[in-house]
């Protein structure tokens, strides 16, 4: 029972939820390459995101099996199916502030003419509930592979490539939109409500 996500019907609810994740953002980043958005920038936050995204996953199914010591003890079928339903809920988060986003979504640092500051949906409580997302589903993952070590390495690589990309995005944004961007930052949390 210590490697669940590879084995049987445990294999195959991973899978679904793992592709319930990746393909949309797949098409999405397909879709986003196509279309032209003014003023971009990025200090290389999107290298370091993309690395941490997928750095961290790829070291945490490699604990999974090489450091079994590290196995979440007690019930692993029940961390597995907690892990999924935080996989679900952060896709759902995501999506849900894609959509609030609209026509300013974007994946990389860039602004549109006469863009304003989103302060509805999920932006009334965080300033990244998409970031929010991909980490509860990062999150997830760590937790369906049942092996501290696998959850660490991804919430480690994950919290770097985040902290890096919050860091300039935010610099970014209160030089592109300015005072309305710097209220917004003084009235809500990066990450979590109320905590991050």
């Amino acid at each position: 029972m210590s490697h669940l996500p590879f084995t049987g019907t445990y294999a195959i609810i991973f899978q679904i939820a793992w592709l319930t994740w990746l393909v949309p953002e797949v098409v999405g980043e397909v879709t986003q390459r196509r279309k032209g958005a003014a003023r971009r920038r990025g200090r290389g936050s999107s290298v370091v995101l993309l690395l941490g995204i997928f750095i961290g996953p790829a070291a945490g199914f490699a604990f999974a099996f090489a450091l079994p010591g590290a196995t979440i003890s007690g019930q692993p079928p029940f961390v597995f199916f907690i892990g999924i339903v935080f996989m679900l809920l952060g896709v759902a988060l995501r999506w849900y502030a894609v959509e609030t986003l609209g026509c300013y979504f974007t994946r990389t640092l860039a602004v549109q003419a006469g863009q304003s500051v989103v302060e509805v949906g999920p932006y009334r409580y965080v300033r990244h509930p998409g970031y929010s997302g991909t980490l509860l589903t990062l999150l997830g993952i760590g937790l369906t592979l049942t092996n501290w070590a696998s959850l660490l390495a991804i919430m480690v690589c994950a919290g770097i490539g985040y902290g890096y990309r919050i860091h300039v995005e935010e610099r970014f944004l209160q030089e592109e939109l300015g005072q309305p961007y710097i209220d917004c930052m003084r009235g809500t949390r990066r990450l979590i409500p109320f905590v991050l």
